[in-house]
């Protein structure tokens, strides 16, 4: 009879940021080992469970023993297992008894062809096996495959020792009311578990039914077995405490705070207001790191000095809980007030110096060496953008002193942050300021860009230092490997480059980048990888805009240098591959691409020369020189504007004068005059034809 099925594996509480993984694990493995035995039926369900003390999973409508199977064996090859009387052999006899068929003979097996030769098969029913049998070979599978962190060793009662990721304590085995006799980690299953550590007497909970597993640990254990329903019981919780004011929930860290907990509880704390003077960076980054608190804003943003946090208590009487939590966080907010008031001491410009003594690369030199480095380049890139070179380079010079100061130090995840406010302290420019945190954005997918062309010159400078550098010394991304995020640093250049509309090609920015490591011994120039890398990347930024691989391949294929206009090529490319032309202009073009690559000598002798109207025979060729020489002013006025759309769709005009020219006229002709005239009009057709895109590449 079919029945929900139900395991528990109670432990000693499971490492927080690994309880998801292990929880997932161990409910997919449990449920494909079923399925694989043919124990679930189409419409079972799995629910899994992880808390911090077990990992659990409840499977719907799994089978009591799976059902019967036909199998054909394989015996042996006809040469084998017959003599040359054609009587069955030793070994054919052999075979049948180690199959636990000892009784057959040749009459009862089937011959059948396999590949080139033949072999004898049987056909028989094996019994169908019972569920204890496949849920504990499913278990132990499921065990044995858990994303374990680090497995640790400990003793049983009976003195056996085991290694799991933490101690074992019960195991539960339920189909329906029954217990099924399972074993793991010197375990017998059984229907008793333990409830929550504080909230209950430590007895153990009995579950009657394995339907009642969820419903029977919130009523009678205090525990929330969901990982899922902790995570929204705790988020709606925080809403709701917060009131009018914001909460900052990162996921990662409501993540780490449900694998916590088993009954999740909200309560409100504070902390003095003097601390409010601290940047409100340090405090939040504190209080979630350290705490796991969640920390409270206003609409506008600014910090509220008071928190909440998720404990693992229900109670009437919270306040030794409120006030515990208010002591601990009090120190820490203590130290980063301290932090931020000695850094305060020295100026950014003090502390540039002792940037060489931190070692950036043993190949590459200290922070020393690669802050001028990045100052040289920024100064480059703020005069091909006509930036104040000043601000540019003072924001340059002080972008890494943050790192030395002490908040920077205990938190490196405020470097740039920092240096903001210090650089306010200092009252230096605004520009300035604001350039040492935003140069080094975007600092995530989706991140904002830097606001200010100061802080995008810094930007662009110390990314590309990165890039060019790293790559240099043999240190480029492979497969998943990418230590130094040149991936993320090459798609923020992209992004400045194109969502700025900046006027820069990226062969300068590269070379202005290499020239920057004159002094380093053994450089090798590795600016062709480098812009194969990145138009790699670019490839991947076009297609999560939307633009299809056809339409990407039409512009990029191109080699584009800059990227200022190649969304607004890309537009264009988009309305002309819906227009009724293109499919026919765009296969033209594809041919007049392979006719001139396979005459490239006779290309290149007649560069630069344009089609003699004297040298036009055929009717065909006289009227597609007469439309290109028509819509060629039209086409030329609509690019200069910058009106790619405008210019594709003059260029359909042309579509029956090509079609009519390949129709019509044989482009090889036998007299070399001739042949080299029709060359050098398809040659002015393929430079009218790909000014925006290479539009063969939109051919099917």
């Amino acid at each position: 009879m079919n029945q929900t099925l139900l395991i528990e594996l109670l432990t000693e509480e499971l490492p927080p940021k690994a309880l998801a993984k292990l929880g997932a694990a161990f409910s997919a493995g449990i449920v494909n080992g079923l399925k694989a035995r043919d124990f679930l039926e189409q419409d079972s369900v799995a629910t899994s469970y992880a808390s911090p003390r077990r990992l659990a999973v409840s499977i719907t409508n799994v089978r009591e023993v799976s059902p019967d199977k036909s199998i054909r064996e394989k015996v042996l090859p006809v040469s084998v297992a017959l003599d040359a009387n054609g009587n069955g052999t030793p070994p054919l006899a052999k075979k049948l008894a180690a199959l636990g068929f000892p009784e057959l003979t040749v009459a009862d097996l089937e011959r059948a062809a396999d590949g080139k030769a033949e072999s004898f098969f049987y056909t028989y029913t094996a019994p169908g096996s019972a569920l204890a049998t496949g849920a504990q070979a499913a278990l132990t599978e499921a065990a044995a495959k858990l994303p374990i962190p680090k497995l640790m060793s400990y003793q049983r009662p009976d003195g056996t020792t085991v290694q799991f990721v933490r101690p074992a304590h019960s195991l539960i085995a339920l189909h329906g009311i029954n217990v099924l006799p399972l074993t793991l980690l010197g375990l017998t299953a059984g229907r008793e578990t333990l409830g929550h550590r504080f909230l209950t007497d430590g007895k153990a909970i009995t579950i009657a039914h394995a339907e009642n597993y969820a419903a029977s640990l919130i009523l009678n254990a205090s525990v929330i077995a969901s990982n899922e329903e902790r995570k929204e019981r705790i988020r709606a919780q925080l809403l709701e405490k917060a009131g009018a004011d914001l909460v900052l929930m990162p996921e990662a860290l409501l993540d780490e705070v449900t694998a916590l907990v088993e009954w999740p509880v909200v309560y409100e704390c504070h902390f003095e207001e003097e601390f409010l003077a601290v940047p409100q960076e340090c405090l939040i980054l504190t209080m979630q790191t350290n705490q796991k608190y969640f920390a409270l804003t206003d609409t506008a943003g600014k910090l509220r000095s008071r928190f909440l946090i998720v404990s693992n208590i229900e109670t009437d009487t919270p306040e030794h809980i409120i006030g515990g939590n208010e002591r601990v966080v009090r120190p820490r907010l203590s130290d980063a007030k301290f932090f931020f008031e000695q850094d305060k001491k020295k100026t950014l410009e003090s502390r540039l110096p002792l940037l060489a003594n931190v070692v950036y690369h043993n190949k590459l030199g200290t922070q020393a060496e690669r802050s001028e480095r990045v100052t040289a380049l920024a100064i480059a890139i703020a005069r091909e953008l006509h930036a104040d070179v000043e601000l540019v380079s003072e924001a340059a010079q002080l972008s890494k002193s943050d790192l030395l100061t002490d908040m920077v130090g205990e938190f490196p995840e405020l470097q740039g942050i920092m240096g903001t406010y210090y650089a306010r302290n200092e009252s230096k420019p605004e520009e300035v300021a604001l350039a040492i945190s935003e140069h080094y954005q975007p600092r995530f997918a989706g991140d904002a860009l830097p606001s200010t062309v100061t802080g995008t010159a810094v930007a662009l400078a110390d990314k590309l230092e990165t890039i060019v550098g790293i790559w240099a010394i043999g240190l480029q991304p492979t497969g998943d490997k990418d230590p130094f995020a040149l991936r993320r640093h090459a798609l923020g250049v992209l992004r400045m480059l194109i969502e700025k509309r900046m006027p820069l090609a990226i062969s300068t920015l590269l070379m202005a980048a290499v020239h920057q490591f004159t002094k380093v011994t053994g450089f090798k120039d590795p600016s062709a990888d480098v812009t194969a890398f990145m138009l790699d990347r670019l490839r991947g930024i076009l297609r999560e805009r939307g633009f299809s691989v056809n339409e990407i391949e039409a512009v990029v294929a191109q080699n584009p240098d800059r990227l200022d206009d190649i969304v607004q090529r890309l537009e264009a490319v988009q309305v002309f591959a819906a227009l009724p032309e293109s499919a026919s202009l765009a296969a033209a073009n594809k041919r007049i691409t392979n006719i001139l690559k396979k005459n490239e000598e006779a290309v290149i002798a007649i560069a630069g020369t344009t089609a003699q109207d004297s040298l036009l025979h055929d009717t065909a060729e006289k009227n597609l020189a007469a439309a290109m020489a028509r819509v060629q002013p039209d086409i030329q006025a609509a690019f200069e504007k910058g009106d790619f759309t405008g210019t594709l769709q003059t260029l359909a005009q042309l579509r029956d004068d090509v079609d009519g020219f390949f129709n019509d006229v044989m482009v090889m002709a036998e007299d070399v005059a001739l042949r080299n005239n029709r060359l050098a009009l398809l040659s002015s057709l393929h430079g009218m034809m790909n000014r925006v895109a290479d539009i063969s590449k939109l051919a099917a």
